[in-house]
C-alpha cells in the first residue's frame, strides 16, 4: 500500500506541486482584489437623473410598442441621452425602446460612447482623454456568461490615471463592466491564474467547466494520498526523512487538514450542480412567486418619468405590479402563494444573502426544507436552498473563503487567517517543487 501511494503521490506532486504554489499564492491576492465588475451601486451611480419629456411613451403604450407578451419586468433609464425602456422576458431576452420615438434603440458607436461619457462624467471620473478603443467579443475581463447577451461589447478607456475602461452593451447602450489599471494588474496574479482563466479557454464555458473540475479533482487526490502517506511515514511521532523531504514531510503534516479542505472546496466551486444542487429556481416557481406577465392595461396610470430619480422599474411580484423596495406584507403574500406550509421569516444567521443594492434587505420564504432567498430591491430570487444547498454553503464557501458568522464579524481576523494559511500553504508547496525539480532531473 504505501508503495502505490508513493507512486501516486511523487508524479502527482511533480505534476501539481507549481499549482499547489499558484493557487494558495494567487488565493490570497483574490481576498484583497476581487476579480473586475460593475456594481449595482456603480451602475445607478453612473446613471444621470431622469428628465421630464413631454413626447415620451407612457409604460403603458412602450409594452404595447415592444409588443412581447411574455415582459417579466421592464425599466427606464438615460443611455447617452436617450430615455429608454429596457424590458426583460421571462427567458432572460431584452428587448429595448427609444422612449421618444417609440422604435427599437439602435446602439451604434457614438452612442455608447456618449454612455461611456456620461456614466464616467457622473461618478466624476476624468475622462478628458476618453476614447472608443474597438468593438469586441470577448477579452480578459468581459468573459463571463451574464455579459453573453450584450455582446458585442464596446470598449471605452478614459486614460486617466487610473487608466478606467468601461464596457457598453451593444444591446442596451448602458455600461456593464468596468476596470482600472490596478485591478487589472493584480487580478492577471489572481483570478486569472487562480481560476485558470485565460479567455482562449475560458470564452468556451463548457470546455473551461470540465477542465478545471478535472484538475482540480486531480488535485485533491494528490493531496489526500500524501496525506495518507505522511501519516504512515511516521515513526515514533518523528519523520524519517532529511533536507527537503523532512522539510515537505513535517510541513505537510501541518497543512494537510486545511491543504485538502481547500483543495476539495475549490474543487466544488466547480460543482454546477453535478453533486450539488444548484440553487437555481424552477420557470414554474419563479412564477408563483410573481405571477404572469406585465400586461399594458395594468401599466395604464404610471407617469413615464418621476423627477429626480435615476432608474424606474416596474416588475410584478405576490401578483402585483411594484416599481419599489418590497414590503413584509409583499414577501407574505408570496409565502402564501407558494403553499399553505410556508412561511415569511428572518434572515439573520449563516445563511444570510445580499441585495443588489446596499439600501435594501434580503427576504426569506421558508416551505419546509426549502427555503426562498428574495432580494428586497426588485423581487428577484437570488436563490434557493434546499438541504444540499445548504450543505455545499458550508463545504465549498465556508469552508474556502473562511466565511464562518464568527469570522465575518471580525473582517481583519478573517483577513489575517487567510494570510496565513495561504502562506503556509504555498511555503508547503515551494518544497514539493524543489523535490519535484530534482526528481525529473535524476530522471524518476
Amino acid at each position: 500500500m504505501i508503495r502505490s501511494l508513493t507512486l501516486l503521490h511523487r508524479w502527482f506532486g511533480v505534476v501539481f506541486c507549481l499549482l499547489f504554489a499558484m493557487w494558495f499564492m494567487t488565493g490570497a491576492v483574490m481576498h484583497w482584489v476581487p476579480f473586475p465588475e460593475l456594481s449595482e451601486t456603480e451602475r445607478i451611480e453612473g446613471l444621470p437623473k431622469l428628465q421630464a419629456k413631454q413626447a415620451l411613451f407612457s409604460p403603458a403604450q412602450a409594452l404595447a410598442a415592444i409588443g412581447h407578451n411574455d415582459i417579466t419586468r421592464m425599466r427606464l433609464v438615460t443611455v447617452g441621452g436617450r430615455v429608454v425602456y429596457i424590458a426583460i422576458t421571462s427567458d432572460h431576452g431584452i428587448r429595448v425602446l427609444d422612449a421618444e420615438s417609440g422604435k427599437p434603440l439602435i446602439v451604434d458607436s457614438s452612442l455608447a460612447l456618449a454612455s461611456a461619457m456620461s456614466h464616467a462624467s457622473i461618478r466624476h471620473l476624468d475622462t478628458k482623454g476618453i476614447k472608443l478603443i474597438d468593438t469586441i467579443v470577448y477579452d480578459q475581463w468581459t468573459v463571463s456568461n451574464n455579459l453573453d447577451i450584450h455582446r458585442p461589447l464596446f470598449h471605452v478607456a478614459l486614460h486617466n490615471v487610473a487608466a478606467h475602461e468601461l464596457y457598453v452593451s451593444s444591446l442596451t447602450g448602458e455600461v456593464v463592466r468596468d476596470s482600472t489599471r490596478n485591478e487589472r494588474l493584480f487580478n492577471y496574479v489572481g483570478s486569472v491564474l487562480h481560476w485558470i482563466y485565460p479567455t482562449v479557454l475560458r470564452k468556451h464555458w463548457d470546455a473551461w467547466d470540465t477542465t478545471v473540475w478535472w484538475v482540480a479533482l486531480a488535485g485533491l487526490i494528490g493531496s489526500i494520498s500524501g496525506a495518507m502517506l505522511g501519516i504512515l511515514r511516521l515513526r515514533t511521532l518523528a519523520s524519517p526523512f532529511r533536507g527537503w523531504m523532512y522539510w515537505h514531510h513535517i510541513t505537510g503534516l501541518f497543512c494537510a487538514f486545511f491543504v485538502i479542505t481547500w483543495i476539495g472546496s475549490g474543487w466544488l466551486s466547480m460543482d454546477h450542480g453535478r453533486l450539488f444542487s444548484d440553487g437555481r429556481p424552477k420557470v414554474d416557481e419563479i412564477a408563483s412567486l410573481s405571477g404572469p406577465p406585465l400586461s399594458a392595461k395594468e401599466l395604464e396610470g404610471y407617469p413615464p418619468w418621476q423627477l429626480g430619480l435615476r432608474e424606474i422599474e416596474w416588475s410584478r411580484f405576490a401578483g402585483r405590479i411594484v416599481n419599489e423596495s418590497l414590503t413584509v406584507d409583499d414577501i407574505q403574500r408570496a409565502a402564501s402563494k407558494l403553499g399553505p406550509q410556508c412561511i415569511s421569516a428572518p434572515d439573520d444567521d449563516a445563511y444570510v444573502a445580499r441585495s443588489r443594492t446596499a439600501s435594501d434587505r434580503v427576504f426569506r420564504i421558508v416551505c419546509g426544507d426549502t427555503w426562498w432567498q428574495i432580494d428586497g430591491s426588485d423581487g428577484r430570487i437570488i436563490e434557493k436552498l434546499d438541504t444540499s444547498r445548504r450543505v455545499y454553503r458550508w463545504v465549498f464557501r465556508a469552508l474556502h473563503t473562511l466565511d464562518f458568522p464568527a469570522l465575518v464579524e471580525r473582517p481583519a481576523l478573517r483577513s489575517g487567517l487567510i494570510l496565513l494559511l495561504c502562506g503556509g500553504g504555498f511555503c508547503f508547496s515551494l518544497t514539493g517543487v524543489v523535490i519535484g525539480w530534482r526528481r525529473l532531473k535524476r530522471g524518476g
